[in-house]
């Protein structure tokens, strides 16, 4: 029978290990980052110059420090670099992009993207050709985990229910590529339409479903991007007082 001192134990705690900043600091440090960011440009040209593994690698130890649902971290991260996995991915998500842009992709997202593109005065490269997916030295794929799979003791299967899956997940793929950013890599975020494939090349277990391909490397020595504008401040926060 236990005691009422070991049933009402506390759990296991470190203390927060935090720095407080002198505000002159605080802002600096903020400014400085979104400088950093603001940057930042999707990116479709790639050099197919090597990059050394410890900058992908460590971008995704960045990644995985991401809050979870019940910290039950419901991620996976397939790094893939070697040239034939490379183009069976290019042709399977070349096949799936042209029949969404041929037909499935619905009206409204083709006519955004020819009134965006005219708006700009330029195309936005947005189309079912995707070289960059064999010219970028490494292609990461996050995959969700929408539920643990494990084996109990006689080889029965036990599934764990995760816990705001996506929102996890969102987060880890919005540090990864901020990580990757202040690595002085170039990025893409590429969502073919459908990306069960991704699973089957990888070989992945049953309950990891592709979330976002991410092309990493050094931009191309001509690579160019849209004029884009980003949304004024003003238009996108509200502030309740």
């Amino acid at each position: 029978m236990r005691t009422q001192k070991e049933g009402n134990q506390a759990p296991s705690m470190d203390r927060l290990r935090f720095a407080r900043l002198a505000a002159e600091e605080q802002l600096l440090q903020a400014l400085g980052f979104f400088q950093v960011m603001s940057a930042r440009r999707t990116v479709r040209s790639f050099s197919p110059e090597t990059v050394p593994f410890e900058l992908i690698e460590t971008a995704i130890k960045a990644a995985t420090t991401a809050p979870s649902g019940a910290n039950q971290q419901p991620w996976r991260f397939v790094v893939v670099s070697i040239p034939e996995v490379k183009r069976q991915i290019r042709e399977a998500a070349e096949a799936e992009e042209r029949e969404f842009y041929h037909r499935r992709a619905p009206r409204e997202w083709l006519e955004a993207l020819l009134l965006r593109a005219s708006v700009l005065c330029q195309p936005l490269g947005t189309d079912w050709h995707k070289p960059f997916l064999e010219i970028a030295p490494y292609l990461i794929v996050i995959f969700r985990l929408d539920y643990g799979l494990s084996r109990g003791a006689e080889g029965q299967e036990i599934r764990t229910k995760n816990y705001y899956v996506m929102e996890s997940v969102g987060i880890a793929a919005g540090i990864l590529l901020t990580a990757l950013h202040m690595a002085g890599l170039a990025t893409l975020t590429h969502t073919p339409s459908p990306m069960g494939f991704l699973g089957k090349i990888l070989k992945r277990p049953k309950n990891e479903k592709p979330y976002l391909l991410i092309p990493a490397g050094y931009p191309s020595a001509d690579a160019a991007v849209p004029r884009i504008i980003k949304k004024a401040l003003p238009e996108v926060l509200e502030v309740v007082s």
